[in-house]
């Protein structure tokens, strides 16, 4: 009985520390500038923009690959995709192009492809790029024609949500820095990782208290595991702070700005300055690295201000910052499940068990991949290192490529979120078609590994692009054949 409870407590404990580092770490300079963008799209952006690109009723040669091409400049994972495929979803995109771009973001975007590359090879870089535009193109289609009922309704449901027709120049220039903010925080090259100068703060005892989180909160960093730093343990205090205020200050700005409203900005600014700074504790004090990052995310914050100050009405402000809050809502409570979820469960799935099945290039080992990317969820780039060391560890090619299509797109906590927004008969026919085609992808680049010429590998391709367009023209059939038979009967 003892030995259950202790082992109780251990998964609580993995889920509490998974939770924490994962605030810590990864929710402030990805997923809030991602709510502040979803909430600017829509609240600012006016449907026919979204439409015009990415509506149901645009040709598909249009709509198919510009998903792709919005998705494969943000270099952000699943968590932080779900945030913008709401936005645009919520605006009028259609379902097809909506689910290609949340699909390709996180697994086929340009950082995580050059980092596969340099980190693992060129060949499998070059197999994530081509497979994740196929299969990502082909989920949006599929989805779109297994849903076209709901997609049109949806369609007509967005009808008449805006009086703006165009999309004005002070509005794209606001999204633009809103995106700036996004990569300014989370871009890992030199000019934003390097430091620049360093201001020591003689506060005794940081040492200790990093010893002591280290202590409270244990990781293995080999398996890709953060533990909570000094830093991040008053991240999460300041993300505690913003909440509180942020419920009585965004959670009315729709009822025009109030003293709370002014508070939660500040500690938002605050809190991403914080972020974007460098700690180093030691016995003497505390060394406050003055990074790139830190410049360019602060220079980014105040021509945000300036522009939202000098160019919009405040009712535009305030529905701005109401829709972000209303995605908060939505989508923050969810994350913080299935993080806390998931770092139990990777506590019991042991990577000794994938590397025994996933040894060889089999179904089996393809799948064992992808459930592992489901379970075992990293950041965005995080999962290129953890599937070095697989590698080294003797993991086939195969079942390597179909972990890394997986592990950017499934993890509990999307499945969760995406879920609340298109529903749970979406988002699991959603899922079911990932890890189908994800453990497709690892077959087919697997038997390339095994030595299959070029001809079968391309054969391999053409079949699966074959059965994927006779999936589609069979639904599409079915739904015809359904919409004459409903309006017979009328």
């Amino acid at each position: 009985m003892s030995e259950a409870l202790n082992y109780i407590v251990y998964l609580l404990q993995s889920g509490l520390g998974n939770l924490a580092s994962y605030l810590a770490a990864h929710v402030l300079l990805c997923l809030l500038p991602a709510f502040f963008i979803a909430g600017a799209l829509t609240a600012l952006v006016p449907k026919e923009a979204i439409t015009r690109f990415l509506g149901r009723n645009t040709p598909k040669y249009i709509s198919y690959p510009a998903a792709a091409l919005a998705g494969s400049v943000l270099a952000v994972c699943s968590c932080t995709i779900v945030p913008l495929f709401a936005g645009i979803y919520r605006k009028g995109a259609g379902l097809g192009p909506a689910m290609t771009f949340l699909f390709f973001a996180p697994a086929g975007n340009i950082l995580a492809l050059a980092y596969t590359g340099v980190a693992i090879g060129g060949d499998i870089a070059l197999a994530r790029i081509i497979l994740s535009v196929t299969f990502g193109i082909g989920i949006g289609l599929i989805m779109a024609l297994i849903f076209r009922k709901d997609d049109a309704q949806h369609d007509l449901e967005t009808n008449g949500m805006d009086v703006k027709t165009t999309l004005h120049r002070k509005t794209l220039i606001f999204l633009l820095l809103l995106v700036a903010l996004l990569i300014a925080g989370t871009l890992k090259v030199g000019l934003f990782t390097n430091s620049y100068a360093t201001i020591t703060l003689p506060i005794s005892g940081m040492d200790r208290f990093q010893d002591f989180l280290y202590q409270l909160v244990p990781f293995d960093a080999a398996k890709g595991e953060e533990g909570v730093s000094a830093q991040g343990a008053i991240l999460i205090g300041l993300l505690a702070l913003i909440g509180l205020t942020a419920w009585r200050g965004l959670g009315k700005v729709d009822q025009g700005f109030n003293r709370w409203t002014w508070v939660s900005l500040g500690l938002i600014a605050l809190t991403f300055i914080v972020a974007a700074a460098g700690w180093v504790p030691h016995a003497g004090g505390l060394d406050i690295l003055l990074t790139g990052k830190m410049f360019g995310v602060a220079l980014t914050m105040i021509a945000i201000g300036v522009v939202a100050w000098k160019a919009f009405d405040p009712y535009d402000i305030q529905e701005w910052l109401w829709e972000t809050w209303r995605f908060v809502q939505q989508i923050f409570p969810l994350l913080i499940v299935g993080v806390f979820v998931v770092g139990m469960v990777r506590r019991i799935i042991q990577p000794e068990w994938i590397q025994t099945l996933a040894g060889r290039n089999t179904f089996l080992g393809a799948f064992a991949g992808v459930v592992f990317g489901v379970f075992m969820y990293f950041p965005t780039l995080v999962e290129v290192p953890i599937a070095k060391m697989f590698l080294d560890l003797g993991m086939h090619r195969g079942p390597l490529l179909a972990y890394l299509m997986a592990d950017p797109e499934l993890s509990l906590q999307s499945i969760l979120i995406t879920s609340k927004i298109i529903g749970k008969k979406k988002a699991w026919t959603y899922v079911a078609l990932v890890a189908l085609f994800s453990t497709l992808s690892g077959l087919i680049y697997g038997a390339w590994v095994d030595g299959a010429s070029a001809l079968v590998l391309l054969g391999y391709l053409v079949a699966s692009i074959g059965v994927l367009a006779l999936a589609l023209a069979l639904i599409d059939r079915r739904n015809r054949r359904v919409t004459a038979t409903a309006h017979a009967s009328e």
